[in-house]
């Protein structure tokens, strides 16, 4: 059984997943909106990904006996000056994400929630992983800086290289 506060932590933190993937999508939409398609690609699969995070947390706080409680989902910025500046929101946020999770795991110790610890263990790996793949992209993008398009473009095809999954899943026929 989960504890009142880490109940409400659990709860709050879901909402931040669900908000990160409302965030990616925005950004997606700037990126399409653009015309680069893969960063657009990219964002779209971060967004999927975020959802997954949240459906972990959903699922452990009805595993624990708990109450899920949603939230109202905050408008995510669509605009930004430059592609490099999109994927420092994008690495900041995951900073945010970061320091949010180890909140939760100080509170599963202090709470001496053991399985809760636990369970929080892959988020704090997961969250590592977030963190250097944004980064590199933001040192990518600051080598590439006012250089020809080039650069970007070349970005922009590496990124697509990572496609979201669920638009083809939900598009497959059924025989």
């Amino acid at each position: 059984m989960l504890s009142e506060r880490m109940l409400k932590a659990l709860n709050e933190q879901l909402n931040k997943e669900l908000f990160s993937a409302y965030f990616y999508f925005g950004i997606a939409a700037y990126f399409k909106d653009m015309g680069f398609d893969g960063f657009a690609r990219w964002m779209e699969a971060q967004a999927e990904e975020e959802l997954g995070h949240a459906l972990r947390i959903y699922d452990y706080i009805f595993d624990r006996g708990g109450k899920v409680e949603l939230d109202k989902i905050e408008k995510p910025k669509q605009t930004f000056e430059s592609p490099l500046k999109a994927f420092e929101a994008v690495y900041l946020h995951e900073v945010g994400v970061t320091q949010s999770i180890f909140k939760l795991v100080e509170l599963a110790q202090e709470e001496k929630d053991h399985a809760t610890y636990q369970f929080l263990q892959w988020f704090v790996e997961e969250q590592v992983e977030e963190e250097a793949s944004t980064k590199a992209i933001v040192d990518k993008l600051k080598i590439i800086g006012d250089h020809p398009p080039q650069g970007l473009f070349m970005l922009d095809r590496e990124l697509g290289a990572r496609a979201p999954k669920l638009r083809a899943l939900l598009t497959q026929k059924s025989e």
